[in-house]
């Protein structure tokens, strides 16, 4: 049985996700969002909670990543923060888990989190937002790293673009990379893949209509602005 990282090469993985407030934030529909995303030929898909990745995994077999987005007091990080909730989503059946792997204070060390989720069967995803970050993953275990995080971390580059320098530093040193963030277009997703991405994620502009929706309306509104 191939590693699921590998099914995944070459390839798009399609993040099914909805923020607080989405009248999209239901299992159900996160189920059918991801169908839809097979149907249109992604090879797996990113997706968050335990209830939504145990909704998909029960109607597809095609990879998924897993993830937490907790809020907590005590540190930015959000993305799967602690080892329990990692194993917890491997349990559910996503074998990818993804976690915030940036040099901000967090509630645990990224190796021991990536031992454990090893532990469980589990491969590990790192979310990062500069070269550095990805060094350190890689050098505490992590099987491959995501560029997800560029733009959201304060030593990082800001957008609204995908960060590109930050893909071409990847690449030129040689580490496996997924490229994921600001990829609205499917010119975007390809110079992602020809930059070197072992494979390419891509979320609000295939699965949030909302978000789309704001794109169209905030440009129609700026043309009527200019009049």
């Amino acid at each position: 049985m191939p590693h699921e990282l590998d099914m995944l090469r070459g390839g798009l993985v399609v993040s099914c996700q909805a923020d607080p407030g989405s009248p999209l934030r239901d299992p159900y529909i996160i189920r059918q969002l991801a169908l839809a995303a097979v149907k249109g030929g992604a090879r797996g898909v990113r997706i968050q909670g335990f209830a939504n990745v145990e909704a998909v995994r029960a109607v597809t077999d095609v990879p998924v990543i897993g993830l937490t987005k907790t809020d907590r007091d005590d540190t930015d990080v959000y993305i799967t923060p602690t080892a329990a909730e990692g194993v917890r989503l491997a349990e559910l059946g996503a074998r990818i888990v993804a976690l915030d792997a940036t040099l901000r204070p967090r509630p645990e060390p990224v190796a021991e989190m990536i031992a454990a989720l090893h532990g469980a069967g589990a491969q590990v995803m790192a979310d990062i937002s500069t070269l550095e970050e990805a060094v350190r993953a890689l050098e505490a275990g992590a099987d491959i790293v995501g560029t997800t995080l560029s733009g959201y971390t304060p030593q990082s580059r800001p957008g609204p673009a995908p960060d590109w320098t930050l893909l071409d530093e990847l690449r030129g040193a040689g580490l496996p990379f997924v490229a994921e963030g600001r990829l609205n277009t499917p010119v975007d997703a390809a110079r992602a893949r020809a930059a070197g991405a072992a494979f390419v994620v891509v979320g609000s502009a295939i699965t949030r209509p909302d978000v789309i929706t704001g794109w169209f309306a905030r440009a129609v509104q700026d043309v009527e602005g200019s009049r």
